[in-house]
């Protein structure tokens, strides 16, 4: 059974319709996928309901966007939480305004020296979407000022561009906290995927671990050889799950679906933990 638990779609910032996202998991050979959209559980329906007609089990998901005490830029997925759940929607609703302010600003400082405006972004974001950096990417891809979005992120969106702007995000202790609150299942994202820019110390680790974190993203592309293995290492001495999973944006990555995947026991034990809802479809035995 191949299972991948980290992908995203156009109601955040891939590029596929939450349907589509299923219907390209099925087409890629994998069992179980789940759909972890920055900051909103608006896809799961569609997603469920394309994943059943597909044969394929869903877990609904999504992506925490969190900040450390030191400005580093931190992600928790969080499985089978309760989509309701007050304490952990006031905080994402405060996250996702806080985002929308931020990329008003650099869009206005990017337009001194780009072709680029307002309007030009909210052409490139899906009805109800989170707005983000990859949409302002995508805004300078149809300019014809980068070649496509891994340009834009190297160069001009980076975090240390002077177009940059932080944004309000959690802390990650109180992300887990709110995930754990709601019934769900908090596992730390690409946790020292360096390549991508600062990643938190040990510290934060355990200061999330001591919150209640549940699991790491130990397979991912973003990160290294030698980090994995620490991952490997801090995971049993915490009993902490271990994932594996692609972070497929559509064409919005070159990522590509089950490139990396999760055992099926620990999806089991993910679908044990998680009580804020529920995995829709078969399990493995």
């Amino acid at each position: 059974m191949r299972i991948d638990l980290h992908t995203h779609s156009s109601v955040s910032d891939g590029t596929e319709q939450p349907a589509e996202v299923m219907a390209a998991a099925a087409g890629a050979g994998l069992d179980v996928v789940a759909l972890t959209d920055h900051d909103t559980t608006a896809g799961w329906a569609e997603a469920a309901a394309a994943a059943a007609k597909l044969g394929l089990a869903f877990v609904p998901g999504m992506e925490v966007s969190c900040r450390s005490a030191e400005g580093i830029s931190v992600h928790v997925l969080s499985y089978l939480h309760d989509p309701e759940h007050p304490g952990l929607l006031e905080e994402i609703a405060r996250s996702r305004a806080a985002r929308v302010s931020r990329a008003e600003l650099m869009v206005s400082r990017l337009a001194e020296d780009f072709p680029i405006d307002w309007a030009a972004v909210q052409e490139q974001v899906a009805p109800g979407a989170t707005i983000g950096r990859p949409h302002i990417a995508d805004a300078l891809v149809a300019a014809g000022v980068v070649p496509n979005r891994s340009a834009a992120f190297s160069g001009i969106l980076t975090a240390r561009s002077p177009y940059f702007v932080a944004h309000y995000a959690p802390e990650p202790a109180r992300a887990v906290e709110l995930v754990r609150q709601a019934g769900g299942v908090p596992v730390f994202a690409h946790p020292v995927a360096s390549s991508r820019g600062r990643v938190v110390g040990e510290a934060t680790f355990h200061e999330m671990i001591d919150a209640g974190l549940l699991g790491v993203e130990v397979d991912h592309r973003d990160n290294p050889e030698e980090g994995r293995q620490w991952l490997r290492r801090l995971a049993g001495e915490n009993s902490l799950l271990v994932t594996g999973s692609s972070d497929y944006h559509g064409t919005g990555k070159p990522n590509r679906l089950a490139e990396f995947t999760t055992d099926p026991a620990v999806l089991v034990r993910i679908a044990e933990l998680g009580t804020g809802s529920a995995v829709v479809g078969t399990l493995p035995d």
